[in-house]
């Protein structure tokens, strides 16, 4: 497991990409039903926006970046609204490293929900900063949607949603709007500057490849080859899966016996 830890790995086609696992990071989508969370992602991914409901169970995606030569792997779990397995939600908060919390401002009851989510992420990831020596840091991004709509739906004030950033450097607040793609990408770009990721992994920062690029992807000529204006470019993995149960547990785990592992060590060479 521990080799396993090392390396991630993205297989799509006939291509094969390794991603260091320091490069590797799993955002998580949490929200009540019904608020745009799968419309957000779609727009991150794909830049589109679907006008039809379809419930998510939980969706999984992985887009994977060769940025100045680097590469790098970016899991998203949309996870569903509906929380069935209270469980799974708390593991998916337990791996994720970036969150982005939503709520629709005509919903006043997805806001008290995202209230809730945000307490409960705090306190689930503080527990296991207390076994470990993980970031104090918690990238996390609270996201008002469907801001098109008219002020008259409106349920939840400007104000409200500010308060609930103001005292964290680590949390920021949007209003945005998936339908008419407004504030979406400066919302990623700030995301992933708190996290202090590149922030070419912005939508609209990076060329995107086609999956028929996979082999020569993570080569570093490979910019000078394909993209002659800029030097970073991201790609969908069509065949990525969800990691099992078991491995998001033994990750976790593997964290706090590390972590356990060099306390010991520490003790002994005091001694």
């Amino acid at each position: 497991f521990q080799d396993q830890a090392m390396m991630k790995t993205m297989s799509g086609g006939n291509c094969n990409l390794n991603v260091p696992a320091k490069n590797s990071y799993r955002m998580v989508v949490l929200g009540a039903s019904r608020v745009g969370k799968s419309s957000i992602v779609s727009r991150f991914l794909n830049g589109r926006f679907e006008d039809q409901y379809t419930p998510t169970i939980e969706d999984f995606h992985r887009k994977v970046y060769n940025i100045r030569g680097d590469m790098y792997q970016l899991d998203i779990l949309d996870t569903s609204g509906n929380h069935p397995f209270p469980a799974m939600r708390r593991l998916s908060i337990l791996t994720g490293d970036v969150f982005i919390l939503v709520f629709s401002l005509d919903n006043r009851e997805s806001f008290d929900e995202v209230k809730r989510l945000q307490k409960q992420i705090l306190e689930v990831k503080s527990c296991l900063k207390n076994k470990t020596k993980e970031s104090a840091d918690l990238p996390m991004v609270i996201c008002g949607n469907k801001n098109d709509h008219s002020e008259i739906f409106r349920k939840v004030r400007t104000d409200e949603g500010e308060d609930l950033v103001s005292s964290d450097e680590n949390c920021a607040y949007f209003e945005v709007s998936a339908k008419k793609n407004t504030n979406v990408d400066e919302m990623f770009y700030v995301l992933f500057s708190m996290a202090k990721l590149p922030h070419e992994m912005s939508p609209s920062l990076h060329r995107k490849i086609s999956i028929q690029y996979g082999d020569t992807f993570q080569q570093k000529s490979f910019r000078m080859r394909r993209v002659k204006e800029m030097d970073a470019y991201g790609m969908i993995s069509p065949f990525a899966r969800r990691p099992s149960v078991n491995s998001d547990l033994k990750y976790i785990k593997s964290k706090v016996l590390r972590e356990g592992q060099s306390r010991e060590r520490e003790k002994c060479s005091v001694q």
